[in-house]
């Protein structure tokens, strides 16, 4: 007989697409899976961001949010680090603090759970010291997923293939991947970034378990791979579970609360005229690109909400470590009277806005987005069609699902040069806002916000693959009493 409810520790690493996730995942367990939660947040500051997102569980009393203090690694790196050896040399740093906080909780069960992303991969050797369960949240796609646990026992011969001949990379049950919307470690096999990732991904298929934040009906085919012994299921560990989507809903303004400002501004508009445009809380542009865009916007007469940060020659994820780090109100590197210009069409926000609540504003009919997988799960559960304009990581690979499988989205073209030119830019907008691609991409967007409601339903797919995970976490729970 189980005594108590299971307890699970969740470890979120930096930026906001890691965090959200695990927030809402942390979330679910609890009120849907009657878990004990304890969440470990990992941060480089205490951004504005991030304590925005945490004021959302505060409802939530049981809900254990625990911040590790804020850790420097500067004096660690190389210069020009990765930005992933970065978030890893952070994440290491975390575990001394992460094992003494395990080892005193003292209010609740001892965990018999353990979940981290990507970046978490550290702490597993000292879950299992502690005789906790292993699991792994790709808060991202079933393809993604399925490439990386493909590529933990993929021969390197393939690996150079793909590279030197820009072959697409064959995924057993899955889409290939094109070389153009490749992962930037198989681009030089045998390089540092290769060897880390094929690490990384011999952890995770190590692991008791993977959770990925998708869902069956939407990548029926990698679900299906991952799960079948004859495809990729053969090389886990544990059972691999879809669990989302699980995103951040908007929050509800308090009677009497103050209304953000471009909310009020979005009040004013006709319903799906607007369209949103932002590159992730990490994501940043040159300043050529930058001055492109703007005047696409302009060219295109279409009303806009723009979220724009300062531009950064040569590193689209620029922003990742410093994504509220002031306000810059005079917006200097945008083209000369363009603000004044727009006045009354368009509205530009600096450095942060409120994505989950101007998705859900009925006035927002489309949404131009880096493709990071939490923006792409926000705009599909609010049935908003997206420009795919992908900056990093595994962000090309989505961008080809949304336009070349799903259907919900137009991608910008690659350009020499790397810069989507003004023209590119109006015509993009205009073919999600007026054009008649747009409708039939609206309709079937909003076909897939109503299959993900139904996977998190009672009777659905997600729910029922999180409560087969509880049972695992309870069986553990009994042995070990």
């Amino acid at each position: 007989m189980v005594t108590s409810k299971p307890h699970a520790v969740l470890l979120a690493s930096p930026g906001m697409g890691h965090i959200i996730p695990m927030v809402e995942l942390g979330k679910r367990l609890l009120t849907h899976h009657s878990f004990h939660v304890t969440i470990f947040i990992v941060t480089t500051d205490s951004t504005t961001t991030t304590s925005q997102i945490l004021q959302q569980t505060s409802n939530l009393t049981s809900l254990n949010i625990v911040h590790v203090p804020p850790i420097d690694v500067s004096h660690k790196l190389p210069p020009n680090p990765p930005l992933a050896v970065r978030i890893g040399l952070t994440m290491l740093d975390s575990l001394p603090f992460l094992r003494s906080s395990i080892t005193s909780i003292h209010n609740l069960p001892p965990p018999s759970a353990l979940i981290v992303d990507m970046f978490g991969l550290p702490a597993l050797p000292m879950a299992r010291d502690l005789s906790m369960l292993t699991y792994v949240y790709f808060a991202t796609s079933a393809w993604f997923s399925a490439v990386t646990v493909y590529f933990s026992v993929s021969d390197k011969k393939i690996m150079e293939a793909h590279a030197q001949s820009r072959e697409p990379l064959s995924i057993p049950g899955c889409e290939p991947v094109r070389f153009e919307d490749t992962l930037e470690p198989f681009s030089s096999p045998g390089g540092e970034m290769y060897e880390g990732y094929l690490e990384a991904a011999k952890q995770i298929v190590a692991a008791d378990g993977i959770l990925m934040n998708t869902w069956e009906d939407l990548e029926p085919a990698a679900t299906k791979a991952l799960r079948e012994n004859g495809i990729l299921g053969r090389f886990t560990k544990g059972e691999v579970y879809a669990v989302g989507p699980l995103v951040r809903s908007a929050e509800k303004k308090p009677e009497g609360g103050k209304k953000d400002a471009v909310l009020q501004w979005l009040d004013g508009q006709p319903d799906e005229s607007v369209i949103y445009v932002s590159f992730g809380s990490g994501g940043t542009m040159s300043e050529n690109q930058m001055r492109e865009v703007a005047l696409g916007l302009e060219l295109s007469q279409q009303r806009f909400v723009w979220v724009v940060r300062p531009p950064c020659e040569g590193d689209a994820s620029g922003a990742f470590f410093d994504v509220a780090s002031g306000v810059d109100y005079t917006m200097s590197y945008l083209p000369e009277g363009f603000v004044k210009r727009t006045e009354g069409l368009g509205v530009v926000v600096s450095m942060w806005a409120p994505q989950a609540e101007i998705l859900q504003h009925p006035a927002t009919g489309g949404f131009v987005t880096h493709c990071g997988w939490n923006s792409v799960l926000e705009s599909v559960e609010n049935g908003v069609p997206m420009v795919a304009w992908p900056l990093y990581a595994e962000q090309k690979m989505n961008a080809f699902m949304l336009s070349e499988e799903l259907g919900v989205a137009v991608r910008t073209a690659e350009k020499e040069g790397g810069v989507v030119g003004r023209e590119e830019v109006a015509e993009v907008v205009r073919r999600v806002m007026v054009d008649k691609e747009g409708v039939g991409m609206r309709k079937k967007v909003k076909e897939l916000k109503l299959s993900g409601e139904k996977a998190l339903g009672i009777f659905g797919s997600s729910h029922h693959s999180l409560s087969q995970m509880t049972k695992h976490c309870e069986l553990h729970l009994q042995a070990s009493h």
